[in-house]
């Protein structure tokens, strides 16, 4: 184990043989000059107008689409002028920097964080009791509550560029920029504590990096395949079909988008116990389609397998009656526990490169951590330091000492699940509603009496944001970057540093994107309702919390029990067996919202895969790839054209996801 953790890297070489490049200061000049436009595309897509929702697959497509769109302008250069061409490295830095910060500015990030802090004070009323139940909890320095910032957010039509809105909301963004800042450096750590065991001793795939490298490969057949033409060619019509038909609808329409199946499909499931299947959608995404092609036939096989039995597990509990425990069958709890069974299951395996990270602290052996993102005992030490933030950040916040560890404990958890889960196999999404800590700690402690208490609850409450859902978390982007820089030779100890740029950066352009859209578009106006409910769940809830005392949640714990321990005896099958079909990764992602969007493509892809590898050959298998991402591309082209050409014309356009 030692030599695994002290082999020496070879440096890539550029195409002309050279050093590599990538991280270079025109590079990370692009990346930060594209960031803050990139922060409201998709602030107007997923909050303004609610519709696209690039953040909530694991390849974000509109980054795919904006290296693109670099792709062929820099072929323009290359024939023009050379000399100032981007190199392969460079426009890779750039994509990797724009996924990070668009991760940042998410759906289940500071899309949820920005209304949380504006929402209390404004929508407080003598019938909902917030201000006796907990503003005396709230923490002031994170919280907007004077009225005269507020009401023009709500109303819209107007400007933030006053002094008096621009320190109001600037003290709280610093705040919490600071706080996500900690967070992403302590992913850094992590990620560079992993990196080497999971790429050259277990040699994971890294799925969601193929199709960039592909793309900005000079020397790849990728652009010159026919396959790939005409994938891009069958999803581009779809979705250029479908766009017209959104402005001209005598246009034909070819249905694809799950909008259109939910009231048919919910007038099959009529009586009991058949309306426990309501919400089962049908969709034919071809982008999805695509993704799923690229994914291992044993994962395929369990997304869309377990999701019929997550959906089979809610008709069962129907027919039994069960149904009235509150929450059965809690899927929610089930997954969450599948997650963290995933992660002990990889931290368990990893034991020996713990171990010998720990002699090498203590100088027992020493490691050759030349070229790694991080050096050993600086990850280490700046993990320790992160750990001693957050301590401090969370007493501000009202957690106490004992509850700050379980409650990061559990989400770092998470959050190298899902890290892993995309490092191993690339799936398209992974949701993960209602299963992180702060959900835990309240099924295993209860609310009241509970050695929690309020000051504890308003602590979870203020933490939710980051903790919604796990569609857009950092940590994955960041250690997909780094298997990119292996690939193509970029310094990973630099690519650190731009990441480090970036969540600082990133963060609060999310902010101004978002902040700005309150003022011009208004919150209760011209806005779509998400920014509301994004600022009224957690308050909601904390209400709940406080004014219906119950202990631990015996149905909930045993449901985590449940699943991990299901999670545990499938990753044990698995291994023991090498033709078990059934894969514990698609036991855990199954059950989210956005596999009910994915299932129907997956299972087509599922079929395709299947056909033509038991009558063809693998080989044949591999020579389709590039049709899978022509699907892709086709896609995300058309669809991010469409969604663009809407944002500048102010004009409903067609989405063609979600």
């Amino acid at each position: 184990m030692a030599s695994e953790l002290s082999e020496s890297r070879t440096p890539a070489t550029t195409d002309q043989g050279g050093p590599s490049r990538g991280v270079t200061g025109r590079a990370v000049f692009i990346a930060l000059l594209l960031i803050p436009p990139n922060a409201y595309w998709i602030t107007q897509m997923a909050v303004v107008r609610y519709e696209g929702h690039p953040t909530t697959v694991s390849l974000f497509y509109n980054t795919v689409f904006i290296l693109l769109v670099l792709i062929g302008l820099n072929a323009v250069l290359h024939r023009w002028l050379p000399r100032i061409a981007l190199h392969r490295n460079e426009l890779l830095v750039i994509y990797l920097m724009l996924c990070l910060a668009s991760s940042l500015c998410s759906h289940d990030m500071i899309q949820v964080q920005a209304p949380e802090i504006s929402y209390p004070y404004h929508f407080a009323t003598p019938e909902n009791k917030w201000e006796d139940l907990f503003f005396k909890y709230l923490p002031e320095h994170l919280i907007i509550s004077d009225p005269a910032i507020l009401d023009p957010a709500f109303d819209g039509g107007t400007t933030l560029y006053t002094a008096q809105r621009l320190l109001a909301w600037g003290r709280p963004a610093l705040w919490w920029t600071a706080f996500l800042a900690v967070l992403c450096g302590m992913m850094l750590c992590l990620n560079a504590l992993l990196r080497r065991r999971w790429m050259e001793r277990e040699k994971l795939t890294y799925p969601i990096t193929h199709l960039p490298l592909e793309m900005t490969e000079a020397r790849t057949p990728l652009w010159h395949s026919r396959l790939l033409w005409i994938g891009f060619g069958v999803a581009g019509a779809i979705d250029l079909l479908n766009g017209l038909h959104e402005l001209y609808p005598a246009v034909p329409l070819i249905k694809v988008r799950v909008v259109h199946f939910d009231a048919y499909m919910n007038s099959l499931f009529v009586g009991a116990p058949w309306v426990a299947l309501r919400g089962t959608r049908i969709s034919f995404y071809p982008f999805a389609v695509g993704l799923g092609l690229l994914l291992p036939t044993d994962l395929l096989f369990s997304c869309w397998f377990f999701y019929l039995f997550w959906r089979a597990q809610r008709l069962v509990a129907f027919m039994l009656g069960w149904n009235q425990i509150p929450g059965f069958p809690f899927v929610e709890e089930q997954s969450s526990a599948a997650y963290l069974g995933l992660c002990l299951f990889a931290l368990y395996t990893g034991r020996q490169h713990w171990r010998a990270i720990w002699d090498h602290l203590w100088g027992a052996r020493r490691l050759d951590d030349r070229g790694e993102p991080l050096p050993t005992s600086g990850a280490v030490i700046g993990l320790f330091a992160g750990v001693l933030f957050l301590f401090a950040f969370s007493a501000k916040v009202g957690l106490s000492p004992w509850v700050t560890p379980l409650f990061f404990g559990l989400y770092f958890m998470l959050s190298l699940a899902v890290t892993r889960i995309r490092a191993e196999l690339g799936p398209p999404a992974h949701d993960l509603h209602r299963g992180g800590p702060d959900w835990i700690l309240v099924n295993l402690f209860g609310t009241r009496p509970s050695p929690l208490g309020p000051r504890n609850l308003m602590g979870l409450s203020v933490y939710f944001w980051f903790n919604r859902a796990y569609r857009g978390h950092p940590m994955p982007h960041q250690l997909e970057g780094f298997k990119i820089a292996e690939v193509t030779g970029v310094s990973m100890s630099r690519l650190s540093g731009a990441f480090v740029l970036v969540s600082v950066v990133g963060a609060l352009a999310a902010y101004w994107a978002q902040v700005h859209s309150y003022y011009s578009y208004g919150m209760s106006a011209k806005m779509s309702f998400v920014a509301q409910v994004f600022g009224r769940e957690p308050y909601q809830r904390l209400q709940s919390w406080l004014t219906v005392a119950h202990g631990p949640d015996y149905w909930a714990l045993g449901a985590y029990a449940v699943g991990m321990a299901f999670t545990l005896v499938l990753m044990a099958l698995r291994m023991r067996f090498v033709w078990w079909p059934f894969h514990p990764v698609g036991y855990a992602i199954s059950s989210s919202w956005s596999m009910n969007c994915l299932w129907v493509p997956l299972l087509i892809a599922w079929i395709a895969k299947v056909v033509v590898t038991r009558y063809s050959s693998s080989n044949v298998f591999r020579s389709l790839i590039p049709l899978a991402l022509g699907l892709i591309l086709g896609e995300f082209v058309i669809g991010s054209l469409w969604c663009l050409l809407g944002i500048a014309l102010q004009i409903n356009t067609y989405s063609f996801w979600v």
